[in-house]
């Protein structure tokens, strides 16, 4: 165990960093259709390294820098309660929801769901075979929602991969019925422009409404045409899912001409995604809010219309922000948290060459009223250890843990981890907790790590690609205060007023 008061540092010799600037320089000038943000629907290739960067990785090992391969290090705070492997699917595992007693975990393959009632043994109730990149997933009630970002042959949980230059390839969310958790149903599916590779939910009353997030279009893709600079509204009427369907396609990013008006990207902005939709929305039902994570920019907007979601703000960071992944606001709705996706989740991007501020944390204070609101940048948190140059480690998903009085929360960083951080002071955030396992390979660079981990009802839950499901138990006088918050339910995007 390695104690928090004493982070490894690792100490890189000339050769290593010069090898890393190079990666460095590679991410600020490649063009958007030169990287593939997250990991894609098939088998994830092995990434050789070079000879020096495997030696140094397996000297920073035998020193302790680093923790050995597979090896679970993690700060005195945290204690590792389980893990459960994968079973059925050989696919990556993805995002997370949860509802009363269970956990849904969702994999390219299809999505998995845990009893998780012994947290300290977690049980596999249903396994549901559905390929289709990424199966982001979520839940209301008695609905299982799941995004399919994979061309497809069908809608069906039997199709097969398509171009997605054929019409007749299929994209988009999926329904099931999981009011039998043990024997979910299929029951709807709705095609959606570029599909869907993640979704919001907005639940009311009667409806349900999904924000579905998807991006990159092509003049080639019949289903998926520039400048796709808006996102789908989706309406699910509880009582009758079957009749779910697009009812609008609010566009965020007005602009002339066939790029819309987000960010440009390269070369105007090198390294840059070019703005062509978004990746990931958080809505915050309680205040009216939505904020955006849309590849070059970062946007804040009101949802008092569900149905025709409106921006309040539009902000760019093309210094040190590669790909706008995802958004996470504070209690007090006066703060936001995106996330830059350096390399696309598969890269090795928390070293020294690359540095705080890339591949991190933007934290932006909201100030002003209204519609008058604007987003403010404060500061960057980025893990403070160094990982192996072996090792895909960039921000990711994450949750607040819900302290009155203070901004806690917990994120997942691929192989860097599970970080639990305090941005209470926006200008200062600070690290108060970690758990990590050592690189996969000390030769290759192998896809892995926790794509999501979120705090649930006095536990932390983290979804590993390539290890399973960690259920992790933070005792710390910081965080203790969250153990008194239960919810019935939890999907991260659409974030909860916690003390309501």
């Amino acid at each position: 165990m390695t104690l928090l008061n004493n982070p490894r540092t690792r100490h890189r010799r000339l050769g290593v960093a010069v090898a890393a600037a190079g990666l460095l320089a590679a991410l600020l000038t490649a063009g958007p259709a030169a990287a593939t943000p997250d990991p894609g629907d098939g088998p994830t290739a092995r990434q050789q390294i070079s000879k020096s960067d495997e030696a140094e990785a397996r000297a920073a090992i035998a020193s302790g820098e680093i923790p050995g391969t597979d090896e679970v290090v993690h700060s005195d705070n945290i204690e590792h309660l389980a893990n459960v492997p994968k079973e059925a699917f050989t696919g990556l595992n993805s995002d997370l929801a949860f509802q009363g007693r269970y956990a849904f975990a969702g994999n390219y393959d299809g999505f998995r769901i845990f009893d998780i009632s012994d947290p300290k043994a977690p049980k596999t109730v249903a396994q549901v075979l559905c390929p289709g990149s990424q199966n982001d997933i979520s839940v209301s009630g008695d609905l299982l929602f799941v995004s399919t970002d994979s061309s497809r042959s069908d809608n069906s949980c039997a199709s097969t991969s398509q171009p997605a230059t054929e019409k007749s390839s299929w994209e988009g969310m999926k329904i099931f019925d999981i009011s039998d958790k043990a024997n979910p149903k299929y029951v709807a599916a709705v095609e959606t422009s570029c599909g869907s590779h993640t979704h919001s939910l907005v639940p009311e009353r009667k409806n349900v409404y999904i924000y579905v997030s998807s991006y990159s279009p092509s003049a080639t893709f019949p289903d998926c045409q520039p400048p796709h600079d808006g996102i789908s509204v989706i309406k699910v009427p509880r009582k009758a899912p079957e009749k779910a369907a697009v009812v609008s396609f609010p566009v965020l990013f007005p602009g002339e001409g066939p790029d819309g008006g987000g960010n440009p990207g390269g070369p105007t902005n090198p390294g840059v995604s070019k703005t062509t939709g978004c990746h990931d929305i958080t809505v915050l039902p309680s205040k009216d809010l939505a904020a955006g994570a849309c590849m070059g920019d970062g946007i804040l907007f009101s949802i008092k219309d569900p149905e025709n979601p409106k921006v309040i703000d539009q902000v760019e960071d093309n210094v040190n922000f590669a790909f706008w992944h995802s958004a996470t606001f504070n209690q007090k709705a006066d703060k936001v948290v995106f996330t830059d996706e350096l390399g696309g989740g598969g890269a090795a991007t928390c070293n020294a060459a690359i540095g705080p501020n890339r591949g991190a944390d933007g934290i932006y204070d909201i100030v002003g009223k209204g519609d008058h609101r604007k987003l403010v940048f404060k500061s960057y948190y980025k893990i403070p250890r160094h990982q192996a140059d072996t090792e895909n480690c960039v921000a990711h998903n994450g949750s607040l843990i819900p302290v009155r009085g203070k901004d806690l929360m917990v994120q997942a960083w691929y192989q860097g981890g599970v970080s639990v951080w305090d941005f209470t002071d926006s200008a200062n955030p600070k690290e108060i907790a970690y758990f990590e396992r050592g690189p996969l390979s000390t030769d290759t660079l192998q896809i892995g790590g926790s794509w999501s981990a979120y705090y649930y009802n006095g536990y932390i839950y983290s979804n590993d690609i390539a290890k399973g499901f960690d259920v992790l138990k933070l005792s710390d006088r910081r965080t203790d205060p969250a153990k008194r918050v239960h919810l019935r339910e939890l999907n991260v995007q659409t974030q909860p007023d916690y003390f309501d």
